[in-house]
């Protein structure tokens, strides 16, 4: 048996934690770099420009992307408790 809560605070934890990192590459100027790398590796050729930070964007896009990994992983948790009872 897994605990709901801890399952989702981890995955809150990770997919928030994801978007930080995101949040700080844009802040500091190298996520237009990171993702025309990640176009080019998968030989993808769409014209996007990544956009100047915004404090409130970026901290609307962690908390909810947090919110979002905690309900996963518990609604994930009690998925996998009901399946091995």
């Amino acid at each position: 048996m897994t605990n709901p809560h801890k399952i989702g605070y981890t995955f809150g934890i990770l997919l928030g934690g994801f978007h930080l990192v995101w949040a700080l590459l844009v802040m500091s100027g190298m996520a237009q770099a990171i993702y025309n790398f990640i176009l080019w590796a998968h030989m993808i050729h769409i014209p996007i420009t990544i956009g100047p930070f915004e404090m409130s964007a970026a901290l609307t896009l962690i908390i909810i992307t947090t919110a979002i990994g905690y309900i996963m992983g518990y609604i994930g948790a009690l998925v996998w408790n009901r399946m091995h009872k």
